[in-house]
């Protein structure tokens, strides 16, 4: 069995199991719920059942009082399978609203599912498991995030030389069979995992007829990862329609395939972008949709650079939730002229990244940065995340910084 890898999401749980009668945790499936769940030494004083084995399943469904009526905090997983289980839950924390009772989880976003979200109006907290992160994939998680140290006013560390992350690292992304090295050929893994997906989860949220233009609209998304969204243009190249097309991608977002990272408008600027950015949750996952293979992609190639984007964007939304939940992710972008491929956003003070596929850099790869720092003047600092090796200061609030050091 492999050894556990501890998430970094484990302390806000525990504070949210201390505070609501119900804890949510959801996520993309196989990012690590149900073994966490199980093998967390916080949780081990809790009752596990799950509702993917059928006799649980059935006895929730018929009798969800008896089912629900336990000694002991219980942990249900994969509890949207069983709707009627839910309003017993809200029945009973209506009864006895002391907290902790009731830790449910699901691969799908419990606050977007019809009947649901009323069902726990005001009595659930929900939090989202990301794919693995490098700070828990190198248990590293005894220092603070080096993003929230930067925030808070530190310089990033200068000790070693860090490079990359390697391509591996990029392709490999964050489920844990393929980031752990379980599986010997994780092609062939992430053929199964779309397949399953396409199969069970699609089927169990929305009913969609024709899976071979869903499976097509998946693929083009994937394509798209790390742009700004074009729902008409999307539509046009999967030959759906608009509206369509956008259930397809409710759905998706739904089941934390995809998200959507919006645009950052607190500052006064003219022909700023204000669709939002499309994101694969899993950079793994995106290279497997695109049909791209890193033996397959040279640095030079047109989509490498969104790929390590996407890296980067996996990683930071697993910090951010599990480490900085009061923190928010968007972009900024004024069309034609510059960008900036994140704003972490805290309170009423932001930080910006541009990430850089490239261990060196020109002048004009920092243009965005700067027009961002001098038309938002509450940013603390802006950062050149590159594929080098070097952490260098830039000039007043602006850094280059190796990806790996600022996502440690």
């Amino acid at each position: 069995m492999t050894p556990y890898h501890p998430r970094a999401l484990r302390t806000f749980l525990a504070e949210a199991l201390a505070t609501m009668p119900v804890v949510v945790m959801t996520g993309l499936r196989q990012a690590g719920k149900s073994t966490m769940l199980q093998r967390d030494p916080s949780l081990r004083d809790r009752l596990y059942v799950s509702l993917d084995e059928f006799a649980q399943l059935e006895a929730a469904r018929r009798d969800p009082e008896t089912f629900l009526h336990r000694d002991t905090p219980v942990t249900i997983d994969e509890a949207q399978r069983c709707p009627e289980l839910l309003l017993e839950i809200k029945r009973a924390v209506d009864r006895d609203r002391r907290p902790g009772r009731f830790l449910l989880s699901g691969s799908a976003n419990f606050a977007l599912l019809k009947g649901v979200a009323e069902s726990l109006a005001g009595r659930a907290v929900y939090l989202t498991l990301h794919p693995f992160t490098r700070r828990e994939l190198q248990g590293n998680l005894g220092r603070s995030p080096v993003l929230r140290r930067l925030f808070d006013g530190g310089k990033p560390p200068t000790n070693g030389r860090p490079s990359g992350p390697d391509r591996d690292e990029v392709f490999r992304g964050g489920l844990p069979p393929v980031a752990l090295g379980e599986v010997q050929t994780p092609r062939i893994w992430f053929t199964g995992y779309e397949q399953t997906y396409l199969e069970r989860d699609v089927r169990d949220l929305s009913r969609i007829g024709d899976l071979v233009s869903f499976r097509n609209l998946l693929r083009l998304t994937a394509l798209r990862t790390a742009q700004v969204l074009k729902i008409s243009e999307l539509a046009r190249d999967a030959k759906l329609t608009a509206a369509t097309a956008g259930r397809h991608l409710g759905l998706l977002e739904a089941s934390f395939v995809v998200t959507r990272v919006p645009p950052y408008l607190a500052n006064e600027a003219s022909r700023l972008i204000k669709a939002p950015k499309l994101f694969l949750t899993d950079a793994g996952l995106a290279a497997h949709l695109a049909g791209v293979s890193g033996e397959g992609l040279s640095a030079s190639d047109p989509f490498w650079g969104p790929l390590l984007e996407t890296y980067v964007a996996q990683n930071l939304q697993g910090i951010l939730a599990a480490e900085w939940p009061g923190a928010r992710l968007s972009y900024w972008h004024i069309q034609g002229r510059h960008e900036v491929d994140f704003v972490v956003e805290a309170g009423r003070d932001c930080l910006a990244i541009e990430v850089k596929a490239a261990a060196r850099w020109q002048d004009r790869d920092l243009s965005g940065l700067r027009v961002f720092l001098q038309r938002t003047p509450r940013c603390r600092v802006a950062i050149l995340g590159h594929t080098g090796s070097a952490t260098v200061s830039l000039g007043d609030r602006l850094w280059a910084v190796p990806i790996p050091v600022l996502l440690s």
